[in-house]
């Protein structure tokens, strides 16, 4: 505690003279004399409880006058409070969600594996804006940038094949990732682009796509989803599913290139494993930036003691009141 009048303490000797002066009178023997020839009947009974109460409206008076000026030098306490500012990060997924997505080299399946995966990414950055763009022949936005984390795992649990044409349009889908950014006034912008085949269809091209996230100063991350070799992908027959082995296609080196002409990485996941280490790795590089600002929290203390000098000047004077009507 402090004060921010700490001269007007000095207001305190005005109790202390007062003080000085009711002792002086006490004390100063100012009776009338009477001449009796004992004192045994004054004396037998010791002093008399009146005798001290008398005191108390005056105490109470000093009391009161100190706290007043106490209230008024203002007593304040302060406590160190830290202000933390976060600067967050746009981020887009871009999400193949052609048939291929569903074969089985990943648990369950790829698209199932991404999602999950995805929703664990989204769940440990609270501070960062995300959006899910989806593609496959075509591309549509499933969610824009947001900061309602129930909203948009919801809508990355709604995310399947079959809503739109098959393909696989990866130009399409950068574009469209970058159209839900461009106008975004974050430090960093971020698309994360995940697809497990080659461009095949869409009327942008892949590069361009790329281009154009580089001159807003987009960085593109690329995961490239699929087991080396071959894979066990869900076909229908006319005696049901059947599980078949395909080859794994990917165009690594158009993903290795827009991840370098951005500025972004190039990742290529072959289980849930390595795919859950690649979403860690871009967590590590993508780190939200934290600034910690220290300032003083003032409380103004002086309430209480006006109340307290009140208080007692009430008791004071109810006192002094009730002892003029005692006999």
């Amino acid at each position: 505690m402090f004060f921010e009048y700490p001269y007007l303490l000095w207001l305190l000797a005005i109790p202390v003279l007062l003080l000085g002066r009711y002792l002086y009178i006490e004390l100063k023997d100012r009776d009338p004399h009477l001449r009796v020839s004992s004192l045994s009947q004054w004396t037998a009974g010791g002093r008399s409880v009146l005798e001290w109460i008398r005191h108390i409206p005056f105490i109470l008076q000093e009391a009161a006058l100190v706290l007043l000026v106490v209230a008024i030098a203002r007593p304040r306490s302060s406590t160190q409070v830290e202000k933390v500012d976060t600067e967050g990060i746009d981020i887009v997924f871009a999400m193949d969600v052609s048939t291929s997505m569903l074969a089985r080299d990943f648990t369950p399946d790829r698209l199932s594996a991404a999602k999950d995966i995805a929703i664990e990414f989204i769940s440990q950055r609270p501070t960062d804006r995300m959006g899910i763009v989806v593609f496959a022949g075509e591309s549509y936005t499933q969610c824009p940038l947001t900061t309602d984390r129930a909203t948009l795992i919801n809508l990355m649990k709604d995310v399947q094949t079959d809503l739109i044409e098959d393909g696989t349009a990866i130009g399409n889908g950068l574009a469209t990732a970058v159209a839900r950014m461009k106008d975004s006034d974050a430090k960093s912008r971020v698309i994360i682009l995940l697809t497990d085949g080659v461009n095949n269809m869409g009327e942008i091209d892949p590069s361009m796509a790329a281009d154009i996230a580089k001159t807003y100063g987009i960085r593109v991350y690329t995961i490239g989803v699929g087991a080396n070799g071959t894979a066990p992908y869900p076909v229908q027959t006319p005696w049901g599913i059947e599980l078949r082995n395909l080859p794994v296609e990917i165009d690594e080196p158009l993903l290795q290139s827009i991840a370098d002409g951005t500025g972004g990485k190039y990742f290529r996941a072959t289980d849930n494993t390595k795919l859950a280490e690649i979403y860690a790795e871009i967590g590590q590089m993508e780190k939200t930036r934290t600034t910690v600002d220290s300032f003083p929290v003032y409380k103004d203390l002086y309430h209480s003691y006006a109340l307290a000098a009140l208080i007692c000047l009430l008791a004071g004077l109810l006192i002094a009141v009730v002892l003029r009507r005692l006999p």
